[in-house]
This record gives structure tokens, C-alpha cells and sequence, in this order.
């Protein structure tokens, strides 16, 4: 599938737009990149719309090691193209959680590998391909529409075993993955909840914050709220379509 624009017209637009100032100001929020062009995501996503989807292009961006079109070729890759080769191997590449995460989220868990790929990542020692792994947790928990609980049931122990883990980007990818597994539905938020308190009883610094926190928000009335009121529509579905069934 290629694109609407080449690799040299995309990098001059990244690059007309450029900040030094606010390249600078990146290691403020935790982005300690090479080679940063000082770009808002806003501004990222407009590109990605005008070069349109092209697995070529992407690969080309990510091999210029430039900050900004490594987050712009996942934006641009195809889900359908990536192969299991291409994943290992820019997760090896991950230098920021930003680049991680965007990633993640708008390329790797579209691919048919991703759950496999977020338990193995997950396992890794590395900082952010751990951190992959549990961002890729956090994200099919909220893309994946199709899966099954017990897809995210098989993540709670990968979750418990990690918790410890007192590496910045990691605990904060680890309580991310419990949370939003949790908010998936009200099934998946009593899993949740119960890892959380087996994650609070491990004791360390890094497990009590990740627990804390996840229990906060999954027990919190707005999160029960909004499961009620996911459950009660799901259970009115199929009145509904009986009601009308009954009128013909």
C-alpha cells in the first residue's frame, strides 16, 4: 500500500517544522531522545494524514533514528504488513516512552501477534521493551474489542510477577496495564481488583504504588458507575431486539 507522499517530502515538512526550544524542553517530561525535532503529537497526526498509509515509507522513517518520525512511522505502517521480524526489532530500537507507547497503541496491537508479543516483551529485562510489553497490555485492553476476558485474565500473573519492578517507565507502564484491564468490564475489574490487592501484600516501594493507585481508580465510584451502566446496556441489548422481534 503506498502512500500519498515520499520519504524526502515527509521529512522536509517534519523538519519545517521544527523547535529547538521545545526539543529542549522534552527531558522535562521524561523524553531523553537523540535526536528530537521539538513536534506536538497534533502536529505528528496531521503529517501521518497527508502521507496516508505506506509500510515502505514507515520503514525508512524509523531508520532515519529521528524522534519524531519514529513516532510518525507507526502512525503510517500497516498493521496487515508487520511482521513478527519488524516488531522485535524496533522494540529493540525504543529510547523514550513516548516513541513506546505511540507505537504500541497506534501500530503494534493491531498486528495478530500482539497479545503473544505483550507477554513475551513483558518478561524482557530491558527497560522499555518491558515497558512495551505492558503498554501493549493497557491498549488491546481498550482497542481490542473482540478478545476475550480470558485473553486479559492471561496477563494478571505477568502483571503480578513485574509489579516490583521499581524502574520508572516500567511501574508506571505495569499500573497502566492493571487499570485499564480492569475498566474493561465489570468481570475483568473484580480480576483486577484482586490482583491488585495480591500485588499490595508483595510489600516493595514499587508494588504498593502500582497497587495503591490501580485500587484507587478500579474501586472508585465513577469506574463502578460507568461498568453498571456498561452491563446494563449490554443486558438490554437483546431485550430490545426481542421487543422487536415480538412486533413483526
Amino acid at each position: 500500500m503506498a502512500g500519498r507522499m515520499g520519504y524526502a517530502e515527509v521529512m522536509a515538512e517534519l523538519e519545517s517544522m521544527a523547535d529547538p526550544e521545545a526539543a529542549k524542553g522534552m527531558a522535562y517530561f521524561g523524553v531523553r531522545a537523540k535526536a528530537p525535532l521539538g513536534l506536538t503529537m497534533p502536529q505528528i497526526r496531521g503529517v501521518a494524514r497527508r502521507a496516508g498509509r505506506d509500510h515502505a515509507l514507515a520503514a525508512r522513517l524509523w531508520a532515519s533514528g529521528i524522534h519524531e518520525a519514529r513516532i510518525l512511522a507507526g502512525l503510517v505502517d500497516v498493521p496487515s504488513e508487520v511482521t513478527q521480524e519488524q516488531m522485535d526489532a524496533w522494540v529493540r530500537d525504543f529510547d523514550s516512552w513516548d516513541v513506546c507507547d505511540q507505537v504500541c497503541m497506534s501500530l503494534f496491537d493491531r498486528t495478530p501477534r500482539a497479545h503473544e508479543k505483550a507477554v513475551e516483551w513483558a518478561d524482557r529485562e530491558e527497560e522499555y521493551v518491558r515497558r512495551a510489553g505492558f503498554a501493549m497490555m493497557a491498549t488491546l485492553a481498550v482497542h481490542d474489542k473482540r478478545a476475550p476476558d480470558a485473553r486479559f485474565v492471561a496477563f494478571l500473573p505477568v502483571i503480578e510477577r513485574h509489579a516490583g519492578d521499581d524502574r520508572n517507565f516500567v511501574k508506571k507502564a505495569v499500573n497502566w496495564a492493571l487499570r485499564q484491564i480492569g475498566k474493561r468490564n465489570a468481570a475483568l475489574n473484580g480480576r483486577a481488583i484482586a490482583a491488585g490487592e495480591r500485588i499490595r501484600a508483595q510489600g516493595s516501594k514499587a508494588a504498593r504504588w502500582v497497587a495503591a493507585d490501580a485500587l484507587r481508580e478500579l474501586g472508585s465510584e465513577a469506574v463502578q458507575a460507568r461498568l453498571r451502566a456498561r452491563e446494563g446496556r449490554k443486558a438490554d441489548g437483546p431485550a430490545r431486539a426481542g421487543r422487536r422481534r415480538g412486533g413483526r
